[in-house]
């Protein structure tokens, strides 16, 4: 799963769960994180905000303000990420399944389930 995916996945299943009190500090230590990274810009906290009310409707606007903020390369959001889905769902992450390094620059690099790519680069 590559680490925008990873977030967005840490970010929806907390939700749902944090409503039932289960990792709810996890949950929130996430949310703090990326606010973090988006201070200074309301539409991004805005996106966050909505997020978490309308999964479906703002997961690609928030892939981009996540992007656009460096949150896909932030090493502790990553990791708290992980942390939360380990909380969550402790058998797929012992399978490896939210493991994720990234280093260097990586062009075109895929994660995660049923995905679809095309890459087009040029010299």
């Amino acid at each position: 799963m590559e680490p925008t995916s990873l977030i967005i996945a840490a970010l929806v299943a907390g939700a749902a769960k944090a409503a039932g009190d289960l990792a709810p500090d996890a949950y929130n230590g996430l949310k703090t994180l990326i606010k973090r990274k988006f201070a200074g810009e309301p539409k991004a906290e805005m996106v966050l905000s909505e997020h978490e009310n309308d999964p479906e409707t703002y997961e690609a606007p928030l892939k981009k303000k996540l992007t656009e903020a460096g949150a896909d390369k932030d090493e502790e959001i990553i990791k708290k990420a992980q942390e939360l889905l380990k909380q969550l769902d402790p058998k797929e992450s012992a399978s490896g399944k939210y493991n994720i390094a990234v280093q260097g620059g990586v062009k075109g690099g895929q994660f995660g389930d049923r995905n679809t790519q095309t890459n087009t680069f040029s010299s």
